[in-house]
C-alpha cells in the first residue's frame, strides 16, 4: 500500500525492488560512457577468440550496446523493463537477477561455441539480449497464457517466445547479420529450463 493510495497491485508492495528498472538505468549509463569513451566497447565486449585469456568478457558484454544503432539499446531496455518487471514480480528480485545473469552467461558460452563452429570467433558481441531472452523463456514457462503483443498482434507468451525463437533459428543461417542469434536461443533455453 502506498500512503494515500490503496491498491491490490503487488508491484506496490514493499518487497518489490524495481531491480529490472535499476538494471536498465545502469546499462543506459554505461551506454552513455561508451559514447563518451568508445574504447570501452572494445575493452569489454565478448570476443570469443580472447575469452580464455580475458574471461570477464563473458559478463561485461551484457552491459554494452551498439553506439551506431540506437535501436539495439532501445529494444533491449524496453524488453528488460517490461518483461523483467513482470518476472521480478513473480519470482522476486534475487531470483530475477539470478535468472538474468546466468542466462546471460549461458548465452555467452553457447554463442562462443557456435562462433568457433562457424569460424566467426573474431567478431565481437555485445548486448543484454541473451539475458533478456532468458527472462522471456522463464516467463513462457511461468506465465504461458499471459497475452503480449508482437508486431501489434496479441498472442500468449508461449507463442511469442516460440515466434522469437523461430526468427533466431532462421537467423542462424546468416552468421554475418550482426545479430547473435545463438546467444538469444541459449539464453531462452536457460530461461525455459
Amino acid at each position: 500500500m502506498v500512503i494515500g493510495y490503496e491498491t491490490e497491485d503487488p508491484l506496490f508492495e514493499s518487497g518489490f525492488k524495481w531491480i529490472s528498472i535499476k538494471l536498465a538505468a545502469v546499462i543506459t549509463f554505461i551506454f552513455v560512457l561508451q559514447l563518451i569513451y568508445p574504447p570501452l566497447t572494445d575493452m569489454f565486449s565478448e570476443i570469443p577468440s580472447r575469452i580464455f585469456f580475458e574471461p570477464w568478457r563473458i559478463i561485461t558484454h551484457i552491459f554494452l550496446h551498439s553506439t551506431t544503432n540506437i535501436t539495439h539499446i532501445f529494444y533491449n531496455m524496453f524488453g528488460l523493463v517490461l518483461f523483467g518487471a513482470i518476472l521480478e514480480k513473480i519470482v522476486g528480485w534475487r531470483r530475477f537477477l539470478t535468472i538474468f545473469f546466468i542466462a546471460g552467461i549461458v548465452a555467452s558460452i553457447g554463442s562462443i561455441v557456435v562462433s568457433f563452429l562457424q569460424g566467426t570467433q573474431n567478431i565481437p558481441s555485445i548486448g543484454a539480449s541473451g539475458a533478456i531472452f532468458g527472462v522471456i523463456g522463464a516467463l513462457a514457462v511461468l506465465r504461458p497464457r499471459m497475452i503480449v503483443y508482437v508486431l501489434y498482434f496479441p498472442m500468449p507468451m508461449i507463442a511469442a517466445a516460440f515466434f522469437w525463437a523461430l526468427i533466431d533459428i532462421i537467423g542462424l543461417f546468416n552468421p554475418f547479420d550482426y545479430i547473435n542469434n545463438s546467444a538469444h536461443l541459449f539464453g531462452m533455453f536457460f530461461g525455459i529450463v
